[in-house]
């Protein structure tokens, strides 16, 4: 099977490169950036560099020339934004099967914008054979936007489900790891865990804040303002790192204010972390609040949320009740290997190849 795989400069594209390579003969990127070469797989063949925005009118003709060229036997494209809406073009008159994966905001927040992004991610969905969501409320959404021709609920997943953690030996940290964007609400983390640092009952906690982005001088003169004394902030880390962060965390904070399935929360389980996330669908779909994680229904008040999963987490026992389901459930449905095999099979399906 030779696969033409379409998406944006980011570690989910090419993170995606590499685990669905091993399941075709022979696989081509169109790109918006430098591919990393530790994701460069052993089959892969032409990249291509183009320019994804909507004003880049010259971007469908140079992939319908690619395509034209390679004669794949199947097109994937990864999010309805302005790359499906290039890629769509590309393909038109071409009789040649195309996925489209979203990945959330996409689909949840961009319709929302006006009515021409709406009508151009509707299209998107209704011209793809098949279309993957990583949640069951967001393929909810994809329903009141398109009448798609085949809809499958299926994440990214985590690498490997590591070794059963030593839940005592664990320190008492809070990890957040999201992005430093404005949507993570990385802020508010910061305010609650002032209420943290206030309380004696929880003087040997601490919380590292791991990541960065365009508002990571920001959130770290907060912490100053605020007076925060036990927050570490890291920068990036690469993944080796970011997994010695999860084993030394008791407890994973994730409050963004719009989210599809967040692999950083399937990690956070893996690893035996015990989730405090906002309130969102997606999140309702993985954590049940009370049983294997704490959902912060009022960010006004996660302050409190913190300190109830504290109390939590700061008990083995039941940290480990919580870590067995929820290692359980990574181990169901979220693992990366498995679910490569299974948008492999959507492939098959399409092709009539299974």
């Amino acid at each position: 099977m030779k696969l033409l795989l379409i998406g944006s400069a980011s570690v989910h594209t090419f993170r995606y490169l590499a685990g669905i390579a091993p399941h075709v003969s022979e696989v081509h990127l169109v790109t918006s950036g430098e591919l990393p070469e530790c994701y460069r797989p052993a089959n892969l063949g032409r990249v291509l560099s183009v320019d994804f925005s909507l004003k880049a009118l010259a971007t469908a003709r140079r992939i319908a020339a690619l395509i034209d060229e390679l004669r794949p036997d199947l097109v994937h494209v990864h999010q309805a934004n302005s790359v499906a809406w290039h890629a769509r073009r590309a393909l038109a008159g071409k009789d040649i099967p195309s996925v489209l994966t979203t990945w959330g905001s996409d689909v949840l927040l961009l319709p929302r914008q006006n009515r021409l992004m709406r009508q151009m991610v509707a299209a998107n969905l209704a011209a793809a054979d098949a279309v993957t969501s990583d949640s069951l409320h967001m393929a909810a959404v994809i329903r009141t936007l398109a009448r798609v021709k085949r809809l499958d609920v299926l994440n990214f997943g985590m690498d490997a489900l590591p070794e059963a953690p030593d839940l005592a030996a664990k320190p008492k940290n809070v990890l957040s790891c999201r992005l430093h964007k404005k949507l993570y609400r990385v802020d508010a983390i910061l305010q609650g865990w002032a209420e943290v640092e206030a309380d004696p009952v929880f003087a040997d906690w601490t919380l590292t804040v791991a990541a960065s982005g365009e508002e990571s001088d920001g959130l770290k003169a907060l912490a100053d303002r605020l007076g925060l004394r036990r927050v570490r902030f890291t920068g990036f880390v690469p993944a080796p790192v970011l997994a010695g962060l999860y084993r030394e965390a008791r407890v994973f904070v994730s409050v963004p204010e719009s989210d599809a399935t967040s692999i950083s929360l399937l990690e956070a389980m893996g690893h035996g972390c015990l989730p405090l996330l906002s309130n969102l669908p997606a999140n309702l779909e993985w954590v049940l609040d009370g049983v294997n994680g704490v959902i912060a229904e009022d960010i006004a008040r996660l302050g409190d949320a913190l300190k109830a999963t504290l109390r939590r987490a700061g008990d083995d026992a039941a940290l480990a009740e919580a870590a067995v389901l929820n290692r359980r459930l990574i181990a169901a449905k979220g693992l990366h290997q498995e679910n490569m095999r299974r948008f492999a099979a959507i492939y098959h399906d399409l092709l009539g190849t299974r």
